[in-house]
């Protein structure tokens, strides 16, 4: 039953499953293994994609011959599992030329750089079949705002990108962005840190149709924000291109822990949502494993993923079908249309017959919403005794 199918559309990143346990305190505690041996292993766990940034399949620094060859072995590897690139990303923060930002260094080299890299990346992605291309600054802030001017650092952002949608357009690629948020880290703060940044944005640029979002989950939880309200917002707006599936504690660095392993109750809440919506794009997973994990290790943290993922739809679906939970809040949004003249498009004499209307305050205000009781039988449902 919870057995992970192609349909279901989840994807791991290069960079996840070949995490290899370092961290800033200790070294590696996984060997590295290619590009091709890591699609195997989530062919082996049965992922639908694998995702990459440019440098996680082809070294920065390598040449064309060997870039030649790692390609022919990570398509064989597409080959024989099945395995798909639905999306790819560009690394403009890891190399030391990023320390002070790409697109918004202040130095014009690194910005052009960086344009001439993502060009590069997006050909490479597009070459393996992506049709979502991510953008995450990570270097895109600062540690002192003595620095750099923010008003400048947005306009070479928004030029940055209305360049890179021209050029997909010109070189006739059916190709979408989705843009990631993160508050801080590795950065002291990082320009437009909520996806509601990202959604004003985007609003800003020459092609805002072809530009959207990419939610994680653990970028916003570190803010100490609903995720669910920001994939809402991100979804009413038409702009849900992507999204990142993790789980964090609040207050913590990027943790990138295993799809929910910390809060299964907020893991519910989003679950729920992009199946009641119809949310048809990959489900990403951009976590992993315990740096105590060998790869076997690595296998279980991929099949937890997937498997809580399908535990939390099949709650969902019981939560949809629960009839005292359904009562209850049917009972709760019970309309009976009396106030519908008032709602829509505005008219004076709208206005004019609502400032009229008389409403009883003390009426309307007691009465009990039984969200207590809701929240319970929620928690009953998700501990498996209802």
């Amino acid at each position: 039953m919870y057995t992970p199918k192609p349909e279901h559309k989840f994807t791991f990143g290069l960079w996840t499953v070949g995490n290899i346990g370092r961290d800033p305190f200790g070294g590696p505690t996984r060997e590295s293994k290619t590009p091709a041996e890591l699609v195997y292993l989530l062919g082996e766990v049965g992922a639908y994609g694998v995702n990459f940034h440019d440098n996680d399949l082809i070294p920065i620094d390598a040449t064309l011959t060997e870039a030649d060859a790692i390609k022919k072995d990570f398509r064989k590897a597409l080959d024989d599992t099945g395995v798909v690139v639905p999306m790819a990303t560009t690394n403009l923060f890891g190399d030391p030329i990023f320390k002070d930002g790409a697109f918004t260094s202040n130095d014009s080299k690194v910005r052009a750089y960086a344009i001439q890299k993502t060009m590069n990346s997006i050909d490479l992605g597009v070459e393996f079949g992506a049709s979502n291309y991510v953008f995450w600054g990570g270097r895109e802030g600062t540690e002192t705002d003595s620095s750099k001017s923010t008003v400048d650092a947005i306009k070479w952002n928004r030029e940055a990108m209305n360049f890179l949608c021209e050029y997909v357009l010109d070189k006739g690629y059916d190709l979408k962005f989705a843009l990631e948020a993160k508050p801080n880290e590795p950065r002291a703060d990082i320009f437009n840190p909520t996806t509601g940044h990202m959604l004003a944005f985007i609003e800003t640029l020459d092609h805002p149709e072809m530009v959207g979002v990419n939610p994680e989950v653990a970028h916003e939880h570190m803010a100490g924000l609903n995720f669910i309200h920001s994939v809402a917002q991100a979804w009413e707006a038409g702009k849900l291109f992507h999204i990142d599936l993790n789980d964090q504690y609040p207050g913590r660095y990027d943790q990138d822990l295993r799809f929910g392993s910390r809060d299964i109750k907020a893991a519910f809440y989003l679950v729920k949502f992009l199946e009641d919506v119809g949310y048809e794009g990959m489900r990403h997973f951009d976590a992993h494993a315990y740096r105590t994990e060998d790869y076997e290790g690595v296998k279980d943290f991929a099949r937890g993923c997937m498997r809580t993922y399908l535990m939390l739809k099949d709650k969902a679906a019981q939560f949809n079908a629960d009839a005292e939970i359904q009562a209850l809040l049917e009972e709760t949004t019970a309309d009976d249309g009396s106030m519908d003249q008032y709602f829509g498009k505005y008219s004076a004499a709208k206005a004019q017959a609502l400032k009229a209307q008389a409403f009883d305050r003390t009426a309307i205000s007691s009465r009990g919403l039984q969200y207590e009781r809701l929240d319970q039988l929620t928690i009953d449902l998700l501990l498996g005794t209802r």
